[in-house]
């Protein structure tokens, strides 16, 4: 089964690999069942038959998000299926994809149509994206797009593993990639973001690249973000 239950209302669902300069990326991503009804679509992965069927098992596609500019390989073929869905892009993202029409630009804060259910922050400040964390409350669970990573040893040979290494992208547990960390030009503007998820009740976190985290979430983000917030 493509989609496991990760917590109340939350379902995950790994996809394939993608590769992006030379550099092999597993993939994931998480729907949300939204209490005013219809399904949240966070950072889809490729629509395979069985994955659809699972989806529409459990409702109907209301919201497909990119989180960041990074992650838009596979919208145009969930909004052949689900043209209704309202698209979703982080800022930047239209400017990159003038093939996509996108129907709203994520903010620093949650519309209407998810509000009750999902809190978000934009992480302003670096210049490789401007990521959007999304804090569902019914299962206590922070969703990372690429800003936190984690490859499992062995993923990378030769000289990518050295750059992965180099990069923290190996480490023992999820952390910020050393590339993403250069790249906060602001760093104050970084740090307000940071101390706004922090004031979550984060339990689990989950990322697109890396392991979920199943407990303390709140204290994992702190330590993977130490680096910024001293």
């Amino acid at each position: 089964m493509p989609l496991q239950p990760f917590g109340a209302d939350l379902w995950l669902a790994d996809g394939g690999v993608a590769e992006v300069v030379g550099f092999r990326y597993p993939t994931r991503m998480a729907v949300v069942r939204l209490s005013g009804g219809g399904l949240w679509i966070w950072s889809p992965v490729a629509l395979t038959p069985e994955l659809r069927r699972e989806v529409e098992a459990l409702g109907e596609v209301r919201h497909l998000v990119a989180p960041n500019s990074l992650h838009h390989l596979h919208l145009p073929e969930w909004r052949q299926v689900w043209p209704a869905a309202v698209l979703h892009g982080a800022p930047g993202l239209a400017g990159r994809r003038p093939d996509i029409v996108f129907d709203a630009e994520l903010a620093d804060d949650p519309p209407a149509a998810w509000a009750d259910d999902l809190d978000q922050v934009l992480v302003h400040g670096n210049s490789i994206t401007t990521e959007a964390v999304f804090f569902h409350r019914p299962s206590g669970t922070v969703l990372f797009t690429d800003l936190i990573q984690q490859f499992p040893k062995g993923w990378f040979r030769g000289w990518r593993a050295l750059v992965a290494r180099l990069d923290l992208m190996t480490q023992p547990e999820p952390t910020v990639p050393r590339k993403f960390r250069l790249a906060f030009k602001d760093r104050r503007a970084g740090r307000a973001a940071v101390e706004r998820i922090l004031a979550w009740p984060a339990r689990t976190v989950v990322m697109a690249h890396g392991t979920p985290v199943e407990r303390d979430g709140r204290a994992f983000i702190a330590r993977a973000f130490r680096w910024l917030t001293g």
